[in-house]
């Protein structure tokens, strides 16, 4: 049984990770989040410790490793995204391996920092690449792998998961913070078509608004039209009369590869794998961080040659746009 800490308990992402550490046999010690509405623990580990304030928790696993001899195997993060390489750094230095979700860093060459740190304290950075553990997703890269080898595959993707205003007042609508939209909702994607396909060859934009993003990724293997939205108008008709916010579309000259189930217990089988030592590292991280830091600070080109169709769809203007009021 290995000892966990948890930052950023109280987040949407948390309980998948307070779920894998119980699934995996594992016990979470101590917890850490600005907001005490964090009653999702009682499910899992009631008797965890929980602090509220980042200099109390640092104390505690201090006293934890001083006093009572009990070392934290790993300290899982699950803060907003500009705090994770800060996070990461305390638990390094605290003796722990660390967890953290994606994106990992904002800026490539935050990862270079860590490594050195890791090397220092000789721990590791374990990053949360889930979708190359589901089984289509690992069937697509088989496929490709064990195909032509000169073979240039036609890829769309689109990502439709709409989100409320309250987005765009958190600090997931500060590009500071948050990276932007291909950071927030995009980088997994990014992750799994570099598995899939290999190494950037080009990376082109061709819109970056407040509320949607899109482009052209030339990988090894593939040329991939990309769209990102968080606005519900775009939802397809039939996916809204169902009632749904989310829309999820890979195609791979033209068919359709299947992955909207089986998203449930990856983040256990991450954590399954890193106890194990096999988790994904900092050089397993860096392409999707390259390329959305790529997107972020990318000129936009115009609407010409190869785009995704959704690229043409009319901007809305939106009042809380970048964490701004309509006072």
């Amino acid at each position: 049984m290995k000892n966990f800490g948890l930052i950023g308990v109280g987040g949407y992402v948390a309980v998948r990770h307070l779920r894998a550490i119980k699934e995996t046999n594992n016990n979470l010690l101590v917890a850490l989040d600005k907001f005490d509405s964090v009653g999702i623990m009682d499910s899992f580990f009631p008797d965890a410790s929980f602090f509220v304030e980042f200099e109390r928790f640092d104390r505690h696993v201090e006293k934890l490793k001083r006093k009572k001899h009990v070392d934290l195997d790993y300290i899982s993060i699950c803060t907003p995204n500009y705090l994770h390489d800060s996070h990461i750094r305390m638990a390094l230095r605290s003796g722990a391996h660390a967890i953290c979700e994606k994106p990992l860093v904002l800026n490539p060459w935050n990862l270079d920092a860590l490594a050195d740190i890791e090397n220092e304290y000789e721990k590791k950075v374990n990053t949360i690449l889930q979708l190359r553990l589901h089984p289509s997703i690992i069937a697509l890269k088989e496929k490709i792998d064990n195909g032509p080898k000169d073979k240039i595959y036609d890829v769309d993707l689109t990502y439709l998961t709409s989100r409320g205003n309250w987005y765009f007042t958190s600090w997931k609508g500060d590009v500071t913070k948050s990276g932007g939209i291909a950071s927030n909702i995009g980088i997994h994607f990014y992750d799994m078509l570099s598995w899939v396909f290999g190494d950037v060859k080009s990376n082109k934009v061709h819109l970056h608004a407040h509320d949607r993003a899109s482009g052209l990724l030339e990988f090894e293997k593939a040329r991939v039209r990309w769209f990102l939205s968080i606005n519900y108008d775009v939802l397809p008709e039939k996916i809204k009369e169902k009632g749904q916010t989310t829309y999820r579309s890979i195609t791979v000259n033209g068919e359709e590869i299947e992955f909207s189930d089986g998203f449930f217990d990856l983040h256990t089988l991450s954590y399954e794998n890193i106890v194990k030592g096999e988790g994904f590292g900092l050089k397993d991280a860096r392409q999707s961080i390259e390329i959305v830091h790529d997107i972020r600070t990318a000129e936009v080109q115009p609407l010409t040659g190869d785009y995704h169709p959704m690229a043409k769809l009319p901007l809305n203007n939106h009042p809380f746009k970048n964490g701004s009021s309509s006072f």
